[in-house]
């Protein structure tokens, strides 16, 4: 049968549907639950949406933003995130309580975790800190400040009070506490556009104090691992986050105005994003390096160290070995 002009269009059509269909089903969906709300400290991910990377790799990802009642933890047990943003000592804890969160990927290598003191509540140094009341998160985000206050020797609820806060600076503002818990990134500046100068404070560094724990590290379910399809698909996720994260570091303008363009609320700005993204990338030592996202053992060894060294009541019980960390999927994404 001899076919018609329009007959062959409509059959040329047909088969150009069909082709861009099976190419919109052959993405690969990832879902992200981030640790926070939109903002600088995950501009990585929003600069490699935002610029194609994961569309590039044949990935259709999901963004999914935290907050204060969102737990990373709780989103991916219950099956509705592929991977996760989370400090170690929570993902760890949680490992040992019965998910078994893996390490596959750790973009910061540095803590941005700070106390923050008024000079004028009497802190200058450590010894200072005794009979003092002190701000401190919750959520998983109390362990590094537990360990050094066991390092201290300085027993909660005796030697200092802990005031359990919220995440803003309003405590140390309104005197109702001596020291807040503070991110470099963040809540410190907070504190300084708040009015007060950098020279009327104290701030203790977990990095220098010796108590850092790793942060921002990318974790999945320990059993999807085994599946090699899932592995595959996370390399990609990988590739795709580190050019992000390469190219944020590069232009902390552009990414902050990416970011911005993420927040419903309406209350981020371009100035105080970009300024963010400049002390986020203090903390990845290898952007724009082969090493970027590659969790150093030793890194990873010390913090372990650190959350069983909590005394009586220390973060993990056991050191969880090799098994709560892999670096197959960081090997794949360099291929």
């Amino acid at each position: 049968m001899m076919l018609s002009i329009p007959m062959i269009r409509r059959s040329v059509l047909a088969l150009a549907a069909g082709a861009f269909c099976l190419g919109a089903q052959a993405a690969e969906k990832v879902t992200l639950q981030l640790k926070w709300v939109p903002q600088a400290q995950f501009a990585g991910y929003y600069v490699a949406a935002a610029k194609g990377y994961y569309k590039a790799e044949g990935l259709d990802v999901t963004i999914k933003a935290g907050g204060p009642d969102i737990s990373p933890v709780q989103v991916i047990a219950g099956k509705s995130a592929d991977v996760v943003v989370n400090w170690m000592p929570d993902a760890l804890a949680a490992r040992e309580a019965g998910v078994p969160l893996v390490n596959i990927a750790q973009v910061f290598d540095k803590s941005g975790l700070m106390l923050t003191c008024k000079k004028s509540a009497g802190v200058h140094s450590p010894k200072d800190l005794k009979g003092k009341t002190l701000g401190v998160w919750y959520g998983g985000n109390e362990y590094p400040f537990l360990n050094w206050m066991n390092k201290l020797g300085y027993k909660p609820g005796t030697d200092i009070k802990i005031l359990k806060q919220g995440f803003n600076v309003d405590p140390l503002l309104q005197n109702q506490a001596a020291c807040i818990s503070t991110m470099i990134y963040n809540e410190y500046w907070q504190v300084i556009d708040a009015g007060i100068k950098e020279t009327d404070l104290t701030t203790f560094f977990y990095e220098k104090e010796g108590v850092a724990s790793l942060e921002d590290g990318l974790y999945v379910l320990e059993g999807n691992l085994k599946d090699k399809a899932f592995v595959a698909k996370m390399a990609k996720f990988l590739k795709a986050s580190f050019k992000g994260w390469n190219e944020a570091v590069k232009n902390p303008e552009e990414a902050a105005k990416i970011v911005v363009a993420q927040d419903a609320s309406g209350s981020a700005t371009v100035a105080v994003q970009k300024r963010q993204m400049e002390n986020i990338a203090k903390l990845i030592s290898n952007a724009n390096t082969p090493k970027i996202g590659y969790l150093d053992p030793a890194a990873y060894e010390r913090t372990v160290k650190v959350l069983l060294s909590g005394g009586s009541s220390p973060v993990i019980k056991k050191d969880p070995g090799t098994a709560a960390m892999t670096h197959a999927v960081w090997d794949a994404a360099q291929k």
